[in-house]
């Protein structure tokens, strides 16, 4: 049996009274009395009524949505932004449609294609590592679409932004472990094309230097899908510990990089941090529940998806067009455990 939706003629035949009456009562129109309004309104909520929000959408064009997409929902980073796009969108009456780009580029233009197709009123996203054409994000914004970036930005699209302070995150948890003694500090990145690499790599090599440290270009490798696929990290970890220098420790530029680096330790039988100390940037809330017990750098992911969206909120509520925007970067935090 088709499932059919209670409409506003259902509840009319059921009631004896004219489609109008019943669509002005649930409106709250002055002309219909308060005792009319009551009946509709119980029998309305009797039989579980909900208003066609496609209809209402093509009358107000509004669909009282929004777009989110992110590399990868799994991701405890982005699922805790999610959760904070939600709890801004859900108090404002928007309905919130997510989607994962999985790091590539194509997957990413599929998204946009479909969200913008279903009439979202604005859009969140986190741009992919794949991503190097942004000219149909440009195009969207040009027409007129509400979009605000969180964590991975474009600066050639001039709109509210939202990231981490990630140069001074990276800077701390580089400084931790020169505090704690180690000389041969390497890094894992991200791809090199993100805002949010270029911005951590900047503040580990500013503790370097602070520390007067040698920059060493070897100890820097590149995890191209930011550690969602295990063998890049695998490789990069191999080349880092083959040199004739090898590192004494390992400050990770990403959250599955930090837990794809203690996975080959685990595999190789190195010990942490004997053998070599880890720190990286994870919001994973089982990273103090390893063995060894993780150093992170938190990031407020949760807040920064409240920013977001209150950001993009106010771009599709706005009577006139904007033309000042902000980036906000908010601050991270260095949680020191037993892996350095």
């Amino acid at each position: 049996m088709k499932f059919e939706a209670v409409t506003i003629k259902h509840i009319a035949q059921e009631l004896g009274l004219s489609t109008s009456t019943v669509s002005r009562a649930l409106r709250d129109s002055h002309e219909i009395s308060q005792a009319t309004k009551k009946i509709v309104l119980d029998h309305a909520k009797k039989v579980g009524f909900k208003p066609n929000r496609i209809a209402q959408s093509l009358k107000e064009r509004k669909s009282l949505s929004i777009g989110v997409i992110v590399c990868e929902i799994a991701n405890s980073f982005f699922s805790q932004v999610i959760n904070g796009i939600d709890s801004v969108a859900y108090e404002h009456g928007y309905n919130v449609i997510i989607a994962q780009s999985m790091e590539s580029a194509d997957r990413e233009l599929m998204n946009l294609e479909y969200l913008t197709s279903s009439s979202i009123d604005g859009l969140i996203i986190s741009v992919s590592t794949e991503t190097k054409n942004f000219s149909y994000l440009k195009k969207l914004h040009e027409r007129g679409l509400p979009i605000v970036f969180v964590d991975r930005v474009i600066d050639d699209i001039e709109t509210h932004k939202v990231i981490a302070d990630n140069y001074k995150g990276a800077y701390k948890a580089t400084k931790h472990l020169i505090e704690r003694g180690y000389k041969k500090i390497a890094i894992l990145s991200n791809n090199s094309g993100l805002s949010i690499s270029q911005e951590r790599l900047d503040g580990y090599r500013a503790a370097l230097k602070e520390a007067n440290f040698p920059l060493r270009e070897n100890m820097i490798a590149y995890c191209d899908h930011g550690g969602m696929i295990y063998n890049e990290v695998e490789s990069a970890m191999k080349r880092l510990l083959k040199q004739r220098v090898k590192p004494d420790a390992i400050f990770a530029g990403s959250d599955k990089i930090t837990t794809g680096c203690l996975r080959f330790m685990k595999q190789k039988n190195i010990r942490t941090p004997q053998d070599l100390a880890l720190i990286g940037f994870s919001n994973t809330d089982l990273t103090e529940l390893l063995n060894p017990p993780l150093s992170v750098i938190k990031q407020p992911a949760f807040e920064m998806g409240q920013a977001s969206a209150s950001l993009l909120l106010s771009l599709i509520e706005s009577k006139r067009p904007q033309t000042k925007f902000e980036t906000r970067s908010q601050s991270t935090e260095l949680l020191i455990r037993k892996s350095t």
